[in-house]
């Protein structure tokens, strides 16, 4: 489905639940959900949270198959930075498959986080997520300057950091195009 947003074109492969239902509180007090899940929503899941490595491949196949039938071009594939440190991130092991069948290079570097903004999860408010990635991010040279690009994410939810990101492209890194792809997008956009 499209996203609108800062970059010039925009899709999410699926949306990532398809209900979630309380069912009251654990042992500890956490909340505990009755979650269903998209075929997308479910891999991303097993992958980001369970670092289970066989989800990766249906994923990296759904994202090749998609970006091969969108018909356009660009010249690298840049992720967007995670905000939380994981042993697995899934934002770079789809984006460096992708990118390799792709035959393209991928630049994790090349967007950098230079203010560290709490997690949005739990922020609900728009406008404050924009306020909180004001100035949070820089790329690191023009080497893709007047150059066309895959900006990556994993999970897509109100568009926030990816157009933070697609703006730092396009102004500092003087990208000529940028076209972002999410995996997932979340139901509740705030």
């Amino acid at each position: 489905m499209q996203i609108n947003g800062a970059w010039r074109q925009g899709y999410v492969l699926d949306y990532h639940t398809v209900s979630s239902g309380f069912l009251g509180h654990d042992q500890f007090g956490n909340p505990m959900f009755d979650t269903k899940r998209t075929d997308v929503g479910e891999l991303l899941y097993r992958l980001k949270y369970r670092r289970d490595l066989k989800a990766l491949d249906s994923l990296v196949e759904a994202a090749v198959k998609f970006v091969k039938s969108w018909q356009i071009s660009f010249e690298a594939v840049v992720p967007v930075p995670p905000t939380r440190v994981r042993q697995l991130q899934p934002v770079f092991e789809v984006g460096d498959r992708l990118a390799g069948v792709l035959n393209l290079p991928i630049l994790k570097d090349f967007v950098q986080t230079i203010k560290k903004a709490k997690e949005l999860k739990d922020v609900f408010d728009f406008n404050e997520r924009i306020k909180l990635l004001e100035d949070a991010y820089r790329v690191r040279d023009q080497s893709l300057r007047e150059k066309a690009v895959l900006l990556f994410d994993d999970l897509f939810r109100s568009g926030a950091t990816l157009n933070a990101v697609t703006r730092v492209l396009y102004e500092q890194g003087q990208c000529s195009d940028v076209y972002a792809l999410a995996l997932t997008r979340t139901r509740m956009i705030s």
